[in-house]
This record gives structure tokens, sequence and C-alpha cells, in this order.
């Protein structure tokens, strides 16, 4: 019987080789390290039309997110959410003052999103719009709105070399 399995073994093709993991394909259950901060990948949204994700990382109480888009080169934004709102879709402005930080409309975008995990939105997919801002002093500010309801982020730019995946459970 051993000589039959070794033959049948010969004819057999081999088993595909499995993609590295990335920022870009990272989801809940992963584990990254961001600017030396372990964290745990909570949620992740996905544009449907882009090359990017936003992951929503854990870090025991702590809520951060990654915003990982691959351009010509991997760009890097870590965020956290902040209190504000703004009044209508309609009136986003192009130039925002925060805490005597003035932002620049950088890029503003809309897609559809398929989402997983633990997200900032509770309705599953639908079309997000996204604003990013970003300061003379490199600070980045995105607002987001879906389904009648704003979110708002601060944060900073993360060197690529700065983000590592460790390990995770998803696949």
């Amino acid at each position: 019987m051993g000589l039959f399995r070794r033959a049948k073994n010969l004819f057999q093709s081999p088993e595909p080789l499995k993609a590295d993991r990335s920022p870009l394909t990272m989801g809940p259950g992963d584990v990254c390290e961001v600017s030396l901060v372990t964290y745990q990948v909570a949620g992740r949204t996905k544009p449907l039309n882009r090359n990017a994700v936003w992951l929503t990382l854990r870090d025991g109480a702590d809520v951060r997110y990654l915003s990982v888009e691959e351009r010509a080169q991997a760009t890097y934004g870590l965020y956290s959410a902040i209190d504000g709102r703004l009044d209508s879709v309609d009136e986003v402005p192009t130039e925002i003052e925060l805490d005597g930080v003035l932002y620049y409309l950088d890029e503003q975008y809309s897609t559809r999103i398929a989402d997983a995990g633990h997200t900032p939105f509770t309705a599953s997919g639908g079309e997000v719009y996204i604003w990013q801002y970003q300061s003379d002093g490199r600070k980045l500010l995105r607002v987001e709105w879906q389904d009648g309801r704003f979110m708002l982020y601060e944060g900073e730019s993360v060197l690529p070399a700065d983000v590592q995946w460790l390990r995770g459970t998803a696949e």
C-alpha cells in the first residue's frame, strides 16, 4: 500500500503557495505593530474601487484606525476618532480649523465598501463618502459620512517600515 500512495503523490499537483500577508490583506483576528505598539485588528473596511483598506485596531481599551493605500508607494496613516459634527453632507468645507491647526482638503471620493468585524459604521457594506485633509504640519484629518452620520478622525502619517504584520487567525 505504501508504494501506491507514493505513486499517487508523484502525479498529484502540489498545493498552491499561500499569498504573503500584508497590511492590505489583514482582517479581524490579525495582530500588527504600528510604531512599536501592538494592536489586534478588530475590523476591516475595504473600498471596492480602490487599492486601500481602513483597519480598526484595538490595544486594550484604546481604539485606533489604520489607513493603508497602495499607489506608486504604500501610504499609511494612524488615526483616532474625535468628537465633532458637520451640518450637511452638501456643505463639507475645503478648509477646517481644529484646535488651531488649519487642514486643507487633499482628496474627496465616494465608494461602495465591504466590511468585516467591528467597524465605525454598523451598516454592513453600502456607500461611504470620504474627505481627507492634510495640514502644513503633515497632520491628517478624515471625515466620513454614511447613512446620515458623520465620523471625524485626526491622525498622522506613519512610515511604511513602522507597520509590521505579526500573526493572526484570519485567512
